[in-house]
């Protein structure tokens, strides 16, 4: 019996101690413009930019991988991981371009968390500005400068996702639903 009690009272000791953090309010001094997600708050932090595989299996290139890996931020308060998933942009491009040059340095962030178990999320953060400590806020938005850097000669006409090579390349191999050229045929035809 004793034993048991043991059980339960360590689990239940660390998830009281881990209810306040929890409950944390990051908007304080927040200028985070709204997305009108669902459970959307702003959030305002110091963290850590970390490549999120290294933090979790050791696996750690020099500079978080180059951009090649999924950046996170260890915010200072808590140590919690937060997933930057988005940038100050429309696109949901991720947030890697933005955080690449702060790998393994302390910055300051003001975004959006989401955080909402309801929904399945859990820490995930739309990432609108950036500053080291000291330093100027420098707003999340690089991303679609530096594709258009990095393809210069992308065909055709309009939007990024339009002209982006691993894009075409995507759909002319499975279609533009994924589901190959026949699917794609009865798509159009009964919805155009």
């Amino acid at each position: 019996m004793r034993q048991l009690g043991q059980r339960i009272a360590a689990p239940l000791a660390a998830c009281l101690l881990a209810a306040p953090v929890a409950a944390q309010d990051f908007s304080e001094g927040s200028e985070a413009k709204s997305w009108n997600l669902a459970a959307e708050q702003p959030a305002r932090f110091e963290a850590r930019v970390v490549d999120i595989l290294c933090e979790l299996t050791g696996d750690c290139p020099e500079n978080c991988g180059d951009g090649r890996r999924q950046l996170g931020l260890e915010r200072s308060a808590d140590g919690v991981l937060v997933y930057p998933n988005k940038n100050a942009q429309p696109a949901f491009t991720g947030a890697v371009v933005e955080l690449l040059p702060y790998c393994g340095r302390e910055v300051e962030v003001d975004g959006l968390m989401i955080d909402d178990p309801d929904l399945g999320a859990r820490n995930i953060y739309l990432v609108q500005r950036i500053r080291e400590a000291g330093g100027d806020w420098v707003k999340a938005d690089r991303w679609t400068g530096e594709w258009a850097e990095a393809h210069p000669d992308a065909p055709g006409k309009g939007p990024w996702f339009r002209r982006d090579p691993r894009i075409r390349a995507e759909i002319e191999a499975h279609g533009y639903l994924g589901l190959g050229e026949e699917a794609d045929a009865a798509f159009i035809e009964d919805w155009f």
